[in-house]
């Protein structure tokens, strides 16, 4: 078996959301929380230091599922021609072992009853046996992802399958790797004291904050997406996360 896998470069990615768009479209999921391909979003650091971070992630197909070994079911597998984790609908009871076992938390549920059964990435199986590529990886106008063998692609980009926020790669050998952001470097520089006194006035609108601090202080819960999540409680905390009225 040959194993595929997807690769994502994160400078690239501002969070357009067209692959998961792409994902519903060719797969016919409706709008909501069952989203094989999903993108986080979350910020880190404050005035003037801060970063946006976006994470495209469908599911990794790990070359060791946790999700296949824990289903009572049997009912995820790895197929043999491109190593991708698929679901048999048939046999799935929607117990939600697999998205307990998983570390990613790619099994997908379209609501929070309790038979509603798992879907997930197929990995676009049905285009990859017509010579296509996923439709996720062929959206994206930024072209943020390469999709292929996956030795090929460590080749190619290297061997990084984590980035801040995501679970250790070791446990399963996640078929998805990543190139983290880089340093921001200030193509035009400015004082940071003078950009914080002009924005304080705003004229007959009043001031908008008494001082700098204001800027990098905030109460518990007030950036409600500050590090990357990838399980969730329910559908709506999954929602939040990943946050887009179209998918």
């Amino acid at each position: 078996m040959t194993q595929y896998g997807f690769f994502f470069d994160a400078n690239r990615c501002y969070a357009c959301q067209a692959c998961s768009i792409a994902c519903k479209d060719w797969n016919g999921l409706e709008p909501g929380a069952e989203k094989w391909m999903c993108v986080y979003e979350w910020e880190t650091g404050t005035f003037p230091r801060i970063r946006l971070h976006s994470l495209a992630f469908p599911c990794a197909h790990c070359e060791d599922p946790s999700c296949v070994k824990a289903c009572p079911e049997g009912a995820i597998y790895k197929e043999d021609e491109f190593g991708a984790v698929l679901v048999d609908q048939d046999k799935c009871k929607g117990c939600r072992t697999c998205y307990d076992a998983c570390p990613y938390g790619a099994p997908r549920f379209a609501s929070d009853e309790s038979d509603c059964k798992m879907s997930k990435c197929t990995m676009c199986v049905d285009r990859l046996a017509e010579g296509m590529q996923p439709a996720c990886t062929m959206s994206c106008p930024l072209r943020a992802f390469d999709f292929g063998p996956l030795d090929e692609l460590v080749e190619k980009y290297g061997d990084v399958r984590y980035c801040e926020g995501m679970p250790a790669p070791d446990a399963t050998k996640p078929a998805f790797l990543i190139w983290n952001p880089r340093e921001k470097t200030p193509l035009v520089p400015y004082d940071v004291d003078e950009a914080v006194a002009l924005n304080r006035q705003r004229g007959d609108l009043g001031t908008l904050f008494e001082s700098e601090e204001d800027l990098k202080s905030f109460d518990e819960g007030a950036i409600r997406r500050n590090e990357l999540r990838m399980k969730h409680a329910s559908t709506a905390e999954f929602m939040r996360a990943t946050r887009n009225d179209m998918a």
